[in-house]
């Protein structure tokens, strides 16, 4: 216990000290919001990926999908690294760069103002954004302290709030660049945590040949004499495995906080170098956990819930929980690094996209425009600092909501993921990446879209989740791209002189 509460306070305060050091380059709204745009591409790819995995995937994912799909869990593990990390990187980074820069886009909601030319699409997506990524925070939320509790006997309760504060510190202090300097550190802690732990797992039932014999000894569940399911290559149900897939890795592609790195990379060399970092990252990390998780089974049956359903998110905590006390204690801190790097990102993501979108709405021109009404430079440092106070509260504020879910949390954490992940890419995702690559999109597609998005995942959610919330996020997703395509057909077109100054980027 000594060994586990000294490495946890050791970690914390250095995520604190993180965040003091970095508070004079959190002083204007760039430099709280996109570290100056200056960020390079270690910090920012290991901003994307602690950004991307957190307790959610730990604990969440690979306990429930492992458990269910056996050791082919780990191509979606294998999808999150080429197709969210890799192809994320080669298709969105550089015109995402080059466009936002261009046009002075701080957020994702403020893109779409822009770049459609309509505030109302902004507030509306603001909007959005704060509301779907609480579910997920709640989730983050409820991972870490499920492993919290496991490893120091502390409840639930404390494990939450506590969490919830010293992430608050650190961001509230130091903004964007004390969160990717502590993603960094937070990404080598999760590198070396998860070998580790998958070679003390695979150790304690016999090594790898074993552990994968015992599990193909395993009956299916919807078929007790078939066996060798778990252990095969597709596992037991390839199309719900598929739709895991999309959901998680097409996902990342429409979802602020994620997109929001390729804002503050410096340039496009480190575009280039940060795409192969991010994919190694995620092929350890994504790959090692739910290779981890499929191996579920071989710990006895999880507990179940009230309602007679198996306990999903308690799966890796079992798991874990024969370990020695070392291990536990590298367990905790890997869960705890990916969590509050996830956390930090969604607070920030969501308090600037509140303050920037819907309570300071800056008229703004295109480059090469004359700005009307200007402001001396003196009113202008003012105003900036003021969002930035804003900014703070409202961390706090979104903390606070989140807290009151996480403390009472309606369903397991993947399907708060997929509810959260639905919503947010299917309403932003096919218009965000058609907008940086075709001029035909229109304002009226985009609105199409939102509904699109939103819609889908609410009526289901109300209806009773008669579409599994993970399908139901992949099909709304995928549904945004002939909805944008065919809207824009029909719909009125935007000024041809002002997309093709959006567009002017490209060609320098």
């Amino acid at each position: 216990m000594i060994t586990k509460v000294l490495l946890t306070i050791i970690f914390l305060a250095v995520m604190v000290g993180v965040g003091i050091y970095s508070r004079k380059q959190a002083a204007n709204v760039d430099g709280f919001v996109l570290g100056g745009r200056n960020v390079g591409p270690w910090l920012t790819a290991f901003a994307y990926g602690t950004s991307y995995f957190s307790a959610v995937v730990f604990v969440g994912y690979a306990g429930q999908f492992g458990w269910k799909y056996g050791l082919s869990s780990t191509w979606i593990g294998i999808g999150n690294a080429f197709i969210g990390s890799l192809l994320a990187w080669i298709v969105l980074g550089r015109r995402t760069k080059l466009m936002t820069q261009h046009i002075e886009s701080r957020t994702m909601p403020d893109f779409f103002g822009t770049r459609y030319q309509s505030q109302n699409l902004r507030v509306v997506a603001s909007v959005i954004a704060f509301v779907f990524l609480i579910p997920y925070t709640a989730g983050v939320y409820k991972g870490i302290s499920t492993l919290f509790e496991m490893g120091f006997g502390i409840p639930y309760e404390y494990c939450v709030v506590g969490m919830a504060a010293f992430t608050a510190v650190y961001v509230i202090f130091g903004g964007y660049k004390a969160t990717a300097m502590n993603d960094f550190i937070q990404g080598i802690i999760m590198l070396f945590g998860i070998i580790t732990i998958i070679a003390a797992v695979l150790a304690s039932q016999g090594g790898l040949t074993e552990a994968v014999s015992k599990l193909a000894a395993m009956p299916a569940d919807n078929n007790p004499s078939v066996n060798g399911g778990f252990a095969s290559w597709f596992g037991p149900d390839i199309p719900n495995l598929i739709g895991v897939v999309i959901l998680t890795s097409l996902g990342t592609w429409g979802l602020p906080q994620m997109v929001g790195k390729f804002y503050s990379i410096t340039d496009e060399s480190a575009i280039r170098r940060g795409t192969i970092i991010s994919t190694v990252f995620a092929i350890i990390v994504a790959g090692g956990c739910y290779f981890l998780g499929g191996f579920g089974r071989l710990f006895g049956m999880p507990p179940t819930l009230p309602n007679g359903r198996l306990d999903f998110d308690s799966i890796v905590p079992s798991m874990l929980v024969t370990l020695p006390d070392v291990l536990i204690a590298l367990v905790v801190l890997l869960v705890l690094s990916a969590s509050m790097s996830t956390l930090a990102s969604l607070v920030l993501t969501s308090s600037s996209t509140m303050t920037l979108d819907l309570i300071y709405r800056d008229k703004k021109s295109l480059p090469g425009e004359v700005e009307e009404g200007s402001i001396d430079d003196t009113v202008s440092e003012k105003i900036e600092r003021r969002k930035v106070v804003v900014m703070r509260v409202l961390i706090v504020f979104f903390i606070v909501i989140s807290l009151m879910i996480a403390l009472n949390p309606p369903t397991f954490i993947a399907q708060l993921m997929g509810i959260s992940w639905g919503a947010l890419a299917g309403a932003f995702l096919a218009p965000f990446m058609m907008g940086l690559y075709w001029r035909g999109v229109t304002k009226s597609a985009v609105w199409a879209c939102f509904v699109w998005g939103v819609g889908l995942t609410v009526v289901n959610m109300l209806l009773g989740n008669p579409i599994n919330p993970i399908n139901c996020g992949a099909l709304a997703m995928l549904g945004g791209f002939p909805v944008v395509w065919i809207a824009s057909l029909i719909s009125p077109k935007l000024s041809k002189d002002y997309v093709e100054k959006m567009f002017e980027c490209y060609k320098k």
